[in-house]
């Protein structure tokens, strides 16, 4: 593809230079079709390996991968585990539920992207190698054997990314988060074969080869889909490419998500770059009144036998079913929104009968309303779960994203309603020693089996912090906090 280096410089002080990269880079029009050229990529990279499936890293990755040709599994491995000095393997986001795909598919394909200034992103570069070295460690401690003796546990990183000083520094930490994994609640799947991170970008001469009669290791395809380049390049047919376009996209999108870009990608690309702001509000505004899956589907969490649900409101039917599928026993919801949810939404469609069997509570963002959650969210709503527990109903707890508020308030719920074994503490008696003994470490477990059940579940520092603080210190103290 013709390309000509965009001249900022020309007749121009050194803040109308920043004024006008900035303003390119935020360029919705330069956004999406500088998207559209990293999609061609990654499609070029998916064929070469078609036998491998493919999975977004989120967020970013998302919108470079068909949702008709991707998994539906999510794949989360942060940049911020692989930065200088904070390398960490997360016990937050273990991604264990990718091994099962690998197993069964004999590999799979990352897909990711990252700004100027780097060829590949650090949750590509260090994260990734970080957690296949350290699964490949613990699975060769777990299930020792004599093939798996001979198992190459390196840490992997690319070359000229990477220096070989800072990969020792990693590899000097593979042993101890190796053990945390071991030492966690997760279930850790036997592999046939150890996990190897491979890379490929645009600046990728020869795609690594893969011979399927010689497999000794499991290939993580590691693709990142954009170009690397300084500043911004002009395209022949009109527009400036920005590497990383799907970047922080609350920064140019407009509330454009990529599943609405997906659903609407020839129509966006087609648009004049003066009828895009129009175009994407009205795509918007129609995405809002999708019909709801008639097979909605909450997640359970599997370790304390499908007592509490997990669901992101957009995803609930607009009436409320009595009972979840495949489940005989009746059902009660907590609803915690940044929006109002009056009693007109269809989601309070209960019957009379059956109102009383859900809580909507009302929590928006700020630090204000961390407070709210602290002393208004979580005493009401896990005052209502255990009511609920107590009567036999089992509990589907819903916020907007089914990821952050929900899994707080769930956590808290498994923290004092059920003991390490995941099995239901009825007695008051029973559940203030479980309140009791409650430590920063028994609630870290219980968020494991959330995780596990439910791997997209990604809780804010925030709501973890009060979610410890409303378990582990006095109400009295509670109180306090509010004068803050």
């Amino acid at each position: 593809m013709t390309t000509d280096r965009l001249d900022l410089h020309a007749g121009r002080s050194e803040p109308q230079v920043l004024s006008l990269l900035r303003k390119e880079s935020l360029d919705l029009y330069n956004r999406l079709h500088s998207i559209q050229e990293d999609v061609d990529f990654v499609k070029e990279v998916c064929a070469a390996y078609s036998h491998l499936p493919v999975l977004p890293n989120l967020r970013c990755g998302a919108w470079y991968v068909d949702p008709a040709t991707a998994r539906e599994e999510p794949a989360y491995f942060k940049s911020t585990d692989g930065h200088f000095g904070n390398w960490s393997f997360n016990l937050r986001r273990p991604n264990l539920h990718l091994l099962s795909i690998v197993v069964a598919e004999g590999g799979l394909i990352l897909v990711d992207s990252t700004r100027a200034g780097k060829r590949i992103p650090d949750a590509l570069s260090k994260t990734v190698p970080i957690w296949c070295a350290v699964v490949n460690r613990a699975v060769r401690r777990k299930y020792p054997s004599l093939e798996k003796a001979e198992w190459d546990t390196r840490l992997y990183c690319p070359p000229g990314v990477v220096s070989t000083q800072e990969q020792a520094q990693i590899e000097a930490r593979l042993d101890e988060w190796a053990n945390s994994l071991l030492d966690s609640a997760y279930i850790l799947s036997d592999l046939q074969y150890p996990l190897r991170p491979l890379w490929v970008t645009p600046s990728t001469s020869r795609f690594p080869q893969l011979m399927a009669d010689e497999q000794t290791f499991y290939p993580v395809i590691c693709v990142s889909a954009s170009k690397q380049v300084d500043g911004a390049e002009r395209r022949p047919n009109g527009f400036a490419y920005v590497q990383g376009s799907g970047d922080d996209h609350e920064l140019w999108g407009m509330d454009l998500t990529p599943q609405v870009f997906w659903e609407n990608k020839d129509v966006l690309l087609k648009a004049d770059r003066g009828e895009l702001p129009d175009l994407v509000k009205r795509l918007i505004s129609a995405s809002g009144g999708r019909v709801h899956d008639d097979q909605w589907n909450p997640t359970p969490i599997s370790h304390v036998g499908r007592l509490i649900y997990l669901c992101a409101i957009p995803d609930i039917p607009p009436l409320l079913p009595r009972q979840l599928p495949n489940q005989t026993d009746t059902v009660a919801y907590v609803l915690v929104s940044a929006s109002a949810l009056p009693t007109t939404t269809p989601h309070t469609s209960l019957s009379q009968a059956t109102s009383d069997m859900m809580l909507q509570l009302h929590l928006a963002e700020g630090k204000i309303d961390q407070i709210q959650f602290l002393q208004r969210v979580l005493p009401q709503a896990v005052s209502f779960i255990g009511s609920m527990l107590a009567n036999g109903h089992a509990v589907c707890i819903c916020c907007d994203t089914g990821k952050d508020v929900s899994v707080g308030v769930a956590l808290a719920a498994l923290q004092l309603f059920f003991d390490d074994a995941g099995n239901y503490v009825a007695t008051p008696e029973r559940q203030r020693v479980l309140r009791n003994t409650a430590s920063k470490q028994s609630v870290a477990k219980r968020l494991q089996w959330i995780i596990s059940s439910r791997p997209q579940a990604n809780p804010s520092r925030a709501v973890l912090k009060r979610v410890n603080e409303y378990i582990l210190t006095s109400p009295s103290f509670r109180r306090h906090r509010g004068d803050d």
